[in-house]
């Protein structure tokens, strides 16, 4: 077994000459990277020029960072290669084929802006004609998608390399971890480079990093296959031999490698900072001695590589580019206003031509848990894209509810397989794998415990299309257990659909029953929008929940609610276990002549609105019920639509049942308190209608 390594390079790939002269080749590379690394530096200085003159509204320099991002641009190939770049990689991406222009398209907010049409903050960088996927605000959370990229190649024998970066303070963060450790299990081709500069905006490194001489790679010894280099991140030579014996390390197949690259930081953490408040003067002061530009210009001129006049001409060439640059994109257009509401989801009209109900149900009785098994099995077969993965989803257990029995098994435990147990990594990973075109189905095992994945889910899954300007989309399927009745106490019986209602950019569906479960679960795996696949506990295996099984053609379509139980007298909206409830006390009030109609949402998001609205005109009354908490429930704003669109036909206040506003408890005295019961349903439906 290889030790893991930490090193600081001293032996040049690129040798800096002594008593002969460079090759052209030598001359030609070392020019090209003081040209970039000097385009980096030009630019952040004319970025804070328009800001300065209230053209632009924020900037995050880059400037101190120059060469290791140079050093690892010369050695990968972003149309080959993955990059996921924090937002001080500036002269990383401009090497990388970012243009000059593009730069300032995005500081301005254009609509030409190629990584997201003026949507994303500037220094967010995202590109299509590379592997560039549109980059976020959160630290830390593009670590897993890089893990997700290099998973992808690896089970599609793809020989790339996915590099990864951040500054120092972002290994404070658990994905960061998550991330390095899911790289190195398998090991993975991942390339990760921290960018130490000793200062997270304001916090020294010493209040940050819990390794031996506060060093990152330090702190990562733990892990057998990862490759760990400490390197001088202002020296190119230094930085351009550790990315080469990193790339060489990765693509022998041993493992991922870390590079932490000691840099400085020139100007302030970002345009809304000033590092004066916080940083000793003589400290700066000595920062600006160790300018990677100007060393490499010593070694160039000291060593006969290139003269003064040389670099001067490259430094007006430059100059001249970065002037033309701003104000070309300064003349740009700007976005169309009427436009902002665009691509929140998928607009190609992929989901409108598929075939619907094709066929009526008329296979055998089936459970809600098998029918669900049996749409992953179908859709694995049908779709070769499609990988599926979580906690103890292999075989022989199947999953803790066995939704996923027999599929490792079938389908080979490359394409079915079991994760960390780790919700972040989950859906991170699963994003990464998303962007390079493959269908990720994964499974949270209950919803009470998604939510160290909410920061993915909100913050990436749900705007990748917004922020990308319709460029880069993530349509991952979630499965996650939810709901009570099962006397699970506080951490297995929460509902979370009003949650991520509340985020746009993500479906939402809720079925009740087995067929509308596999026919909506089969639709999920098809559309090109990310999906939350709820699944009630209390359903998978109840009798009234069964139904005949769908055949393999069967879709149920998003946003079409369905009336189960026909009425004239009052419209009943409910979803999930509860509009079993609200059946069951409609057929109850039937015996005593009332006639109460019934709606299964079926899905959250979107939401029938028609199904529902025409219902109220007929009936004239409506209650609503589910089984989340009362207060901010989404039944409050079905109320509230219901309120606002059907106020003239309603012959009575819209009525909710919910959950009482407490966590649920264990005992089941105590959970049939908490949780709306059949009697609740039953008398709260009686009354509205005597009302």
């Amino acid at each position: 077994m290889q030790e893991p390594l930490v090193e600081s390079t001293d032996e040049l790939i690129i040798q800096a000459p002594s008593a002969e002269l460079p090759t052209v080749g030598q001359k030609t590379e070392l020019l090209a990277a003081f040209r970039s690394m000097y385009l980096g530096r030009r630019i952040d200085e004319k970025a804070m020029a328009f800001l300065k003159q209230g053209r632009t509204f924020f900037h995050i320099a880059g400037a101190g960072h120059e060469a290791i991002q140079i050093a690892v641009a010369r050695q990968l190939d972003p149309h080959v290669d993955w990059l996921f770049p924090y937002y001080r990689d500036l002269s990383l991406i401009l090497a990388s084929g970012i243009t000059p222009k593009d730069f300032f398209l995005q500081s301005f907010g254009k609509a030409e802006d190629p990584s997201g049409g003026g949507r994303q903050l500037p220094a967010h960088w995202g590109a299509t004609h590379i592997n560039l996927p549109a980059q976020s605000s959160p630290t830390g959370t593009q670590f897993l998608q890089a893990v997700g990229t290099a998973l992808s190649s690896r089970r599609r024998n793809i020989n790339n390399i996915t590099y990864v970066s951040s500054g120092e303070g972002t290994t404070s963060q658990g994905e960061f971890h998550e991330a390095i450790n899911w790289a190195s299990r398998e090991k993975l081709p991942v390339l990760f480079v921290i960018q130490n500069n000793k200062y997270a905006i304001s916090v020294p490194v010493v209040r940050q990093s819990g390794g031996m001489d506060y060093s990152i790679a330090e702190m990562m010894a733990g892990y057998h296959s990862l490759l760990r280099i400490r390197v001088d991140g202002t020296n190119y030579f230094d930085s351009f031999n550790a990315v080469a014996k990193a790339i060489e390390y990765i693509k022998s197949g041993s493992g991922p490698a870390l590079i932490e690259a000691d840099t400085i930081r020139l100007f302030s953490h970002s345009s809304s900072d000033d590092q004066r408040k916080y940083r000793n003067p003589d400290e700066i002061a000595e920062d600006f001695k160790n300018d990677p530009i100007e060393k490499l210009a010593y070694s160039l001129t000291t060593f006969g590589i290139a003269s003064t006049e040389e670099l001067n001409e490259i430094k007006a060439q430059v100059q001249e580019e970065v002037e033309n640059a701003g104000q070309q994109a300064l003349q740009a257009s700007d976005p169309d206003p009427l436009l902002a509401e665009r691509f929140v989801l998928d607009e190609s009209g992929f989901s409108i031509n598929l075939v619907y109900e094709k066929n009526e149900p008329a296979g055998k009785p089936i459970v809600m848990v098998d029918a669900i098994n049996h749409a992953l099995h179908e859709e694995l077969e049908f779709n070769k894209d499609i990988y599926v993965f979580g906690e103890d989803i292999a075989d022989g257990k199947g999953g803790v509810f066995t939704a996923t029995k027999g599929l490792s098994t079938k389908f080979g435990e490359a394409r079915v397989f079991n994760s960390p147990l780790a919700e972040a990594s989950i859906i991170g990973v699963a994003t990464g794998m998303a962007l390079t075109g493959l269908k990720p189905v994964v499974e949270i095992q209950f919803g009470d415990y998604i939510w160290p994945a909410f920061m993915q889910f909100k913050d990436e899954v749900a705007t990748f299309r917004y922020r990308s300007n319709n460029r880069w989309a993530v349509p991952i399927v979630t499965r996650v257990a939810v709901g009570g009745y099962i006397h699970g106490g506080l951490y297995h019986s929460q509902n979370i659909e009003s949650i991520f209602a509340h985020v746009p950019g993500i479906l939402i569906a809720y079925p009740s029953n087995a067929a509308d479960a596999k026919g909506l679960l089969k639709t999920a795996c098809r559309l090109h929008d990310p999906v939350l696949f709820c699944e009630h506990k209390g359903l998978y295996r109840q009798s009234y929940a069964m139904s005949p099984e769908p055949d393999a053609d069967y879709l149920v379509p998003f946003g079409k609610a369905k009336i189960v139980h026909p009425g004239k007298d009052i419209t009943v909206v409910s979803y999930g276990a509860s509009l079993w409830d609200s059946v069951f006390a409609a057929k109850k009030l039937a015996d005593e002549g009332y006639s109460v109609e019934v709606i299964d949402l079926r899905t959250i998001i979107p939401l029938d609105t028609e199904t529902i609205f025409n219902s109220v005109q007929k009936t004239n009354k409506a209650i609503v019920i589910h089984e989340d908490t009362f207060t901010a429930g989404y039944g409050a704003e079905i109320a509230a639509r219901i309120s606002d669109e059907c106020f003239q036909f309603l012959d009575g206040p819209v009525k909710r049942v919910a959950a009482k506003d407490t966590p649920i408890p264990y005992a089941p005295v105590l959970e049939n308190e908490i949780l709306p019961n059949r009697g609740l349903i039953y008398n709260s439906i009686k009354s509205l209608l005597l009302y």
